[in-house]
């Protein structure tokens, strides 16, 4: 009978062993919930594949709502009010931000775009130089704000020259269809669904032409890098395993983000080679390299020429590249 109450003892502490053990698994390994603003814009996409195939809670995370805007100035708002911990933006936009003293740092690079940002027009529009005096559809102080000026500065004009019709990228492409204008500035999606309407459209300047100039950032509120950088070392493992994925599946992967940015994967065939995601090895590279000395420098004072960035700033202002440099 001894032996029998010992070994009953011996399995309920072996048994309770194993609940703390795993209750002290649950716990490493939950790290809290996280807001992230999007838009929809396909170099954010692989957060989407990731949602799709639960890398965030492989991670750790309990969970992370993946919030969608369709304007700059309201993802811009959310993340200044810590309505939202974390979200995709442009990187002028970062450099603007960081400027005015909102406290966010970008800690990755997502991707630059050299097709998927494109200046469209009508066939009238023949060059840059007839944009002179005509109006040009644009959303104002985004990356369709400053690809608009870079293709003004190639040409020695500025938006003096021009007729400023600000409205939001999701409804520039439309008003060139329309013919409410006769240029409009967009991006993908809205580019090949212009085009789709309109074959006669075509694209007079783009992101190609001005290599390097449109990239994207995902920046993190400076709270949450000081409480959960468990959180930001998460979040770059997670882009890191979708873009693998990505690259593996990709029209599977294709399709959920045409899915998520509201239009087909027939739509956007031609859309996705436009893009190019920024994996973690060439983060490193570009962070400590030709982005850090070359890039940066060229996008601020492409930004500041466009009246985005009131102020100068260093790169170590905006990024913190220790979570990059930290990633395996």
């Amino acid at each position: 009978m001894k032996l029998t109450n010992f070994s009953s003892k011996a399995r309920k502490a072996t048994c309770l062993i194993a609940l703390l053990g795993s209750m002290a698994a649950q716990g490493a390994n939950h790290i809290g919930t996280l807001k992230m603003g999007v838009e929809p814009w396909l170099g954010y996409g692989q957060w989407f594949v990731a949602a799709k195939d639960g890398l965030f809670k492989q991670q750790g995370f309990n969970k992370v709502d993946i919030v969608n805007f369709t304007e700059d100035k309201d993802i811009n708002a959310a993340l200044a009010s810590g309505q939202i911990d974390a979200a995709n933006i442009a990187t002028h936009t970062a450099m603007g931000m960081i400027g005015a003293g909102l406290p966010v740092k970008a800690v990755l690079l997502l991707d630059q775009s050299n097709t998927a940002d494109a200046m469209l027009a009508s066939p009238k529009i023949k060059s840059l130089k007839d944009l002179k005096g005509k109006k040009v559809a644009y959303e104002q102080g985004t990356t369709s704000d400053i690809l608009l000026h870079s293709a003004l500065s190639s040409v020695h004009m500025t938006d003096a020259d021009i007729v400023p019709v600000p409205m939001p990228a999701s409804n520039a492409g439309s008003a060139l269809i329309a013919g409410q204008v006769p240029v409009a500035v967009t991006y993908e999606p809205y580019i090949s669904v212009a085009k789709k309407n309109d074959p006669t459209l075509k694209m007079l300047y783009s992101g190609a032409s001005d290599p390097g100039l449109i990239s994207d950032v995902l920046v993190v509120r400076q709270s949450v890098i000081d409480r959960h950088p468990e959180q930001v070392a998460a979040l770059i493992a997670v882009w890191k395993k979708s873009l693998a994925n990505y690259r593996q599946h990709t029209q599977r992967d294709r399709a959920i983000i045409a899915k998520a940015v509201g239009a087909s994967p027939e739509d956007l065939k031609t859309a996705f080679d436009g893009i190019k995601y920024i994996d973690i090895k060439t983060n490193k590279t570009m962070l400590e390299g030709d982005f850090r000395s070359k890039t940066f420098p060229h996008i601020l004072k492409a930004a500041k020429s466009a009246s985005l960035i009131p102020t100068d700033v260093k790169f170590t202002q905006v990024f913190d590249d220790s979570f990059v440099k930290k990633a395996k």
